[in-house]
């Protein structure tokens, strides 16, 4: 159910959820600034729903950064008690406004929906509204979780979500709104990140909201309280917020990738500062491959804090390799090759100054298809490094992600049936060390058994992932008739 398969490097975000209830705030300027800081979960579109307890759903969206989508003129006419909002990047629909975030229907009760993951049902969902005759106007799975809750019979946007919820198979960490409440869940497995927090202060009771990552509270002056638990449907109203868990999992399953690199460095999770977490990797990359060296440098930024792991562990300097240009969009958002590679020109300039000479521990987080590694190694060459050793924060990837993550087909994958040293020889580095999966754990200090690891493994979490991913599920649901 994705897109035709560009040309593209490195695993691609999914997208980023927000939803808060708090009258006598200014709930469109607050969704707009948490979006803010949950921008690198999805650059192509960005989106904000807003209403007055009681009263109809405002919605805009469009295609574009949050600052593109919206100025102050468009914010000042959102008004409402309650807001949620999404960033994204397609994984199921292309990338068209149609299939922009938040989805607003009105069948039997009026919703917006933001939703973070993949259903891996969606095809068989999918069909039985279809023939029900409900129509729809995307083609993306979160659609089928929204025209499920808008035609769903309960009266309470809660019992509803109840009793869909665990005909949802895959990931989804999702926030609803309706006329009186706003409501947020999260698969049984918890595949997905999702977080609790308060706002307090002012002259009236404290104000709750929901993110994908707690870097959005920061922002909008909110404390964080804690994970929304996997299966947990949690109800922001007028008078706080009620809990409950409607679908227990024998095995959770967070993404272990969002400690590697998709979750901001400041975000915390399982109780960790993700900055300090992938410092630790670093150290770990370490002591699992010496090297003789005489410099430490980062791919940036997603290589930053395993880099300076690296060198504290190994007692060697640390410089800046490359100077960035913050101002230039994700590489792997470029539609294709040419444009890509152009766009890592323009992003990064390496130092001859710097690196001329040295033997480098060249550090950076994951590796999927080897395209921009290929060139990054070249331009340090041509920058005169006398040796490249290049140092991975993370295993081999050499699995697609079905749950909500792009990372290309298994046959993309630069790691897929070659050994580390085929590997190294491909990408011309003098040698090549990936972070074992055990030391990723142990750099985290959480359990195995409650993540999701698939995309290093090929162990996913829940059954019948490939075989429902393998056919059925490689192509766009198609719109029911109107």
């Amino acid at each position: 159910m994705t897109f035709p398969i560009q040309e593209r490097d490195g695993p691609r975000d999914e997208c980023g959820v927000f939803g808060i209830y708090a009258p006598e705030r200014d709930v469109a300027r607050l969704a707009y600034f948490a979006l803010f800081a949950l921008q690198h979960r999805g650059q192509e579109s960005a989106g904000i729903a807003t209403t007055p307890h009681g009263g109809n759903i405002m919605a805009l969206r469009d295609q574009g950064l949050v600052a593109q989508v919206f100025d102050e003129h468009k914010l000042r006419s959102l008004l409402g008690d309650m807001a949620i909002g999404h960033v994204r990047y397609s994984t199921t629909g292309s990338s068209d406004w149609e299939n922009t975030q938040p989805i607003v229907r009105g069948d039997r009760r009026e919703l917006a929906l933001a939703h973070n993951g993949n259903l891996i049902n969606a095809v068989e969902l999918h069909a039985e509204l279809r023939e029900r005759g409900v129509p729809f106007t995307s083609t993306s799975d979160s659609e089928i979780i929204a025209a499920l809750l808008a035609t769903h019979p309960a009266e309470r946007i809660e019992d509803a979500v109840a009793d869909v919820l665990p005909r949802l198979k895959g990931a989804f960490s999702t926030v609803v709104m309706t006329q009186d409440a706003v409501v947020a869940f999260r698969d049984p497995h918890g595949l997905r990140p999702l977080a609790l927090g308060v706002m307090e202060g002012g002259e009236g009771p404290p104000s709750y909201t929901v993110a994908s990552e707690s870097c959005a509270f920061d922002l909008i002056g909110a404390r964080y309280l804690r994970e929304v638990y996997p299966g947990e449907v949690v109800t922001l109203t007028d008078g706080g917020f009620r809990t409950r868990v409607v679908s227990g999992s024998e095995r959770h399953a967070v993404c272990v990738f969002e400690y590697i690199y998709f979750a901001r460095p400041d975000s915390r999770m399982a109780g960790t500062v993700l900055q300090v977490a992938r410092g630790r990797m670093g150290e770990r990359l370490w002591h699992e491959a010496p090297v003789e060296a005489d410099l430490v440098i980062a791919v940036p930024d997603s290589g930053n804090a395993a880099a300076r792991g690296l060198a504290r562990a190994a007692g060697l300097p640390q410089d800046d390799g490359f100077i960035k240009n913050r101002y230039v969009a994700r590489t792997f958002i470029q539609p294709g090759q040419e444009l890509r590679k152009q766009g890592l020109r323009m992003k990064f300039n390496p130092l001859p100054e710097v690196v001329s000479g040295k033997r480098l521990i060249v550090v950076d987080d994951s590796i999927v298809r080897g395209n921009t590694t290929r060139q990054i190694v070249q331009m340090l060459r041509d920058a005169g490094a006398a040796e490249i050793h290049l140092r991975i924060s993370a295993p081999p990837i050499k699995h697609p992600c079905h749950y909500g993550i792009d990372m290309s087909t298994r046959e993309e994958m630069i790691a897929h049936d070659r050994t580390v040293e085929e590997v190294a020889a491909e990408l011309a580095v003098d040698s090549l060390h990936y972070l074992s999966l055990e030391g990723v754990y142990a750099a985290v200090g959480v359990s195995r058994e409650t993540h999701c690891d698939a995309c290093f493994t090929g162990d996913y979490p829940l059954a019948g992932t490939e075989e429902e991913a393998n056919g059925k599920y490689a192509f766009e649901l198609p719109l029911a008739p109107a």
